[in-house]
């Protein structure tokens, strides 16, 4: 019998600069090495940390970016099953509404660059990147949505939608 796998929080930040041109780290540890993909991490559940007091944190520590929790907009939750075969995650998804001023210096999790939106899809990113992240990106990154994904191994992704929330809130 096959051993149940953990479930592991965490959260991606779809940084911008002031060209519009997003922030991507070639990562140099699993999971996603050797891919492009956005800024995260896991959060914090020891201490009982919130997916925004997470991407404020990841930003932080990643680019040395210093944001607030009100210059993020949660823009998707996506639940995906399996995940390389080595666990199930719960991603929360966010947008910072400031764009970052620099490109920032390599750290031991990887190295940066900006690219295009259209130069994103002819990178090397994670199969689920681009069957479901950046999908989703495009066409939910002004509203929210929840959404589900099977990611198990030998089998194509499969996202289904669970919930569309129109629009945003602007009280921030």
């Amino acid at each position: 019998m096959t051993p149940p796998l953990a479930y592991k929080i965490a959260v991606l930040v779809f940084l911008e600069n002031s060209a519009g041109e997003h922030l991507l780290m070639l990562r140099a540890k699993p999971p996603n090495f050797g891919a492009w993909s956005p800024i995260g991490g896991k959060l914090e559940t020891t201490l009982g940390e919130s997916p925004f007091e997470c991407a404020v944190r990841e930003t932080a520590e990643e680019t040395g970016f210093a944001i607030t929790a009100g210059d993020l907009h949660l823009f998707a939750m996506i639940a995906e099953k399996a995940y390389e075969g080595h666990a199930h995650w719960l991603m929360f998804l966010f947008r910072c509404r400031r764009p970052i001023p620099a490109l920032p210096p390599d750290i031991k999790e990887g190295k940066f660059a900006f690219f295009t939106r259209a130069a994103v899809d002819t990178l090397p990113i994670p199969e689920t990147d681009r069957k479901a992240l950046w999908p989703i990106y495009d066409q939910y990154r002004g509203k929210f949505v929840a959404l589900k994904a099977d990611c198990a191994p030998g089998r194509p992704v499969t996202v289904e939608i669970e919930e569309i929330t129109p629009g945003t809130r602007s009280t921030h």
